[in-house]
């Protein structure tokens, strides 16, 4: 088992499974939620494009800033409207 940190000020680790990776991404919805670092846009733009030319649809989201987590409301938004979702952290 992997053990994942949560950054946000986790005190104790918990356990959590790792959820299992989808054998293709055919029909699928990825979200590209950008934490607002700068060139994460850059970073993501590639990752669309990419991810486009295959056929996958991509919804793209931001926050507003990095230093704060993300709003309950953008990830419930993401969760109903994505199926996978790729974060970017980028300087």
């Amino acid at each position: 088992m992997t053990e994942l940190l949560d950054p946000t000020s986790e005190r104790a680790p918990l356990a959590r499974p790792r959820i299992a990776r989808p054998q293709s991404l055919g029909g699928r919805t990825v979200a590209l939620l950008d934490i607002a670092k700068q060139r994460g846009d850059v970073f993501l733009g590639r990752i669309a494009e990419l991810l486009e030319s295959r056929g996958v649809r991509v919804k793209r989201y931001r926050k507003q800033r990095f230093s704060i987590v993300a709003p309950p409301e953008l990830l419930r938004q993401i969760r109903a409207e994505c199926d996978l979702a790729v974060e970017a952290l980028a300087d």
